[in-house]
């Protein structure tokens, strides 16, 4: 019994050994053979050296060319709003009427004292001629004619304090007071701002200065109508530099024949500068953005351990100057002529193998538009 039990112990022990021989050998064969995992699919683009034309950018605030907060130049009880809210309106037009019934009386009892004073003058200077008046008379006369003549004018001039008018073309804000206000001088009435065209105000670094001129031209962008750039010129240079900030404040202008651009609007400014530079170019979307560097994946041939060619990626860090459009300025870290993988750059690490397929590019336009445009 106990030889047969150790004839079995030994057939098991001889078989364990043999299935860990066979096991040993196939980890051996396996490890023997190099592993390629399989190939990301990416698109490349050539990196090419174009005449680029630096861009200075700025945070920028629009305001109107003419622009008050009319207000009232006398007291009294409005009467009529002679203009709805938001309505555009040209220089003198009537805006808001005051009620003139005291000073419309007044008036006409000054009016009749004036043609009074009229009749008596043109009698003193007949008596005058012939010698029937003193001249000191004559004088008095002539004093109380041209007072009242004086007070006639006056309250026309008051009389036409109470009615607002439009110093400038432009477009009304909402209104402030309303119809049976009572309202004291000085009292803040409705907005009016001349929008077209329209000044866009920002800073830049002193610098820069030497980079703009009177005339020069530039763009802004606002965030409310995405896709689409408003054009302009710089029209005014401060000759002052900001002595906290070193900054020097431009003012430009825009033509706004739409009015889509408001006053006190944030808008994001571009100028761009005269002198070119050659820099490398490559889509937005080769950039691998990370907070300790930027990079983007070169294709070269290479080989694996065992000496085998495959096409793979090298992570190159680099250096980023101007966006524009769908196209990013590289100032350091790629060489024209280079093999720019251009989508998939978040599923690669270095030296990992890819296969190219070039049959859909995203876009590398400096200049997109929207499709619905």
């Amino acid at each position: 019994m106990f030889k047969k039990f150790l004839i079995a112990l030994v057939g098991f022990i001889i078989v364990v050994f043999s299935l860990g021989a066979v096991k040993v050998a196939q980890i051996k064969e396996m490890s023997s053979v190099s592993h390629v995992p399989p190939a990301t699919a990416v698109t490349t683009i050539e990196a090419t050296s174009v005449a680029w034309h630096p861009v200075l950018q700025a945070i920028g605030t629009l305001a109107p060319v003419e622009g008050v907060t009319l207000s009232a130049d006398a007291e009294g009880t409005i009467v009529k709003l002679m203009v709805e809210n938001v309505t555009a309106v040209k220089a003198g037009d009537p805006l808001i009427e005051l009620d003139t019934s005291v000073e419309v009386a007044q008036l006409n009892a000054a009016q009749a004292r004036a043609e009074l004073a009229k009749v008596n003058i043109d009698r003193a200077k007949e008596l005058l001629n012939s010698k029937t008046l003193a001249k000191s008379e004559f004088d008095t006369i002539e004093a109380t004619s041209k007072q009242s003549l004086a007070d006639v004018a006056a309250l026309k001039a008051q009389i036409n304090k109470k009615l607002v008018r439009a110093p400038f073309d432009g477009r009304v804000g909402i209104r402030l007071v309303n119809v049976g206000e009572y309202i004291s001088k000085g009292r803040a009435l409705m907005p009016l701002q001349n929008l077209n065209p329209i000044f866009a105000n920002f800073n830049v670094p002193q610098r820069q200065l030497s980079d703009l001129s009177i005339g020069q031209k530039m763009s802004v962008t606002i965030d409310a109508y995405q896709g689409k750039v408003f054009e302009g010129l710089i029209s005014a240079i401060n000759p002052e530099v900001d002595a906290s900030t070193r900054n020097v404040s431009i003012q430009a202008t825009l033509n706004n024949p739409d009015e889509l651009l408001r006053s006190g609007m944030f808008a994001q400014v571009e100028v761009q500068l005269p002198a070119a530079q050659a820099r490398v170019v490559v889509p937005a979307t080769s950039i691998a953005y990370a907070p300790y560097g930027n990079s983007i994946f070169i294709v070269e041939k290479m080989k694996d351990p065992k000496g085998n060619e495959y096409l793979g990626v090298r992570q190159q860090l680099v250096k980023l100057g101007d966006t524009r459009g769908d196209l990013v300025a590289i100032e350091n870290g790629v060489k024209p002529g280079e093999q720019v993988v251009t989508s998939g750059v978040f599923q690669l690490r270095n030296s990992a193998h890819v296969q190219v397929n070039n049959v859909a590019q995203p876009s590398a336009n400096p200049s997109p538009k929207p499709a619905n445009t």
